[in-house]
């Protein structure tokens, strides 16, 4: 495989999707997870028709072993991973913290957190025998902005900073360069869900976002640690 090898995680919808098709056409050969493989063929389909390639994993981020299964899978056919984006995350319940169930809590923490830690466990090998690894996480405005009601998710998502800002430091002086990205307000279906009253037309689309975020994942990135947002 002489292409850049990439995996992205939540392929299936918005800023995932977008990112995959936008990889593609740069000519990374995409690894797409997401739960919905009627999803993942239609993003299949969306690649193919620009003369790109990809591999679709339909999975669940709360299955404790499927990382492990898609590292050995990956090893197996690639022997390496070139590039990593962390996108996948669910919003949980908004609301009051006492009001908040515990699955739900759980759920917020397992997918938006605790999954990205088994990600990192399994991709670390391969992304060492790239010449260039990089590893991208999305994170939220939500983390150093903290408001009322949005409790889980920017727990879960300041964590995941904490975690991807130890990962990035202990890498420092190694080729794989780890970075967090923030979209920003964007015009998905998750951000439509968490503020149903805005209008969606004044939010920059997926596929504008992406053109920031895709170069991050390519060779010539060279910060590492950094907290990069669509705005700045």
């Amino acid at each position: 495989m002489d292409k850049r090898i990439t995996l992205v995680t939540g392929a299936s919808r918005g800023i995932g999707h977008a990112a995959a098709l936008e990889l593609a056409r740069r000519g990374h050969h995409i690894v797409a997870t997401g739960r919905s493989k009627l999803a993942l063929e239609k993003l299949d389909d969306a690649i193919k028709a620009e003369g790109g390639s990809s591999t679709l994993v339909p999975m669940d981020l709360k299955d404790k072993t499927a990382f492990e299964t898609l590292g050995q899978a990956l090893a197996e056919r690639f022997g390496r991973l070139d590039s990593l984006l962390g996108n996948a995350g669910v919003l949980g319940t908004l609301g009051p913290l006492q009001a908040v169930g515990p699955r739900s809590f759980e759920e917020t923490i397992d997918v938006n957190l605790t999954a990205n830690w088994r990600l990192i466990r399994a991709m670390a090998p391969l992304l060492q025998r790239s010449e260039s690894p990089r590893a991208v996480f999305v994170t939220s405005g939500v983390v150093p902005r903290p408001r009322a009601f949005w409790g889980p998710y920017q727990a879960s998502k300041a964590g995941l900073e904490g975690l991807v800002a130890a990962w990035a430091d202990e890498n420092e002086n190694m080729a794989l360069r780890v970075n967090l990205f923030d979209p920003s307000a964007t015009r998905t279906g998750m951000r439509a869900e968490a503020m149903p009253s805005e209008d969606p037309m004044t939010l920059p689309t997926p596929e504008e976002v992406v053109q920031k975020l895709a170069p991050l994942l390519e060779a010539s990135e060279s910060r590492t640690g950094a907290r990069i947002s669509y705005k700045d």
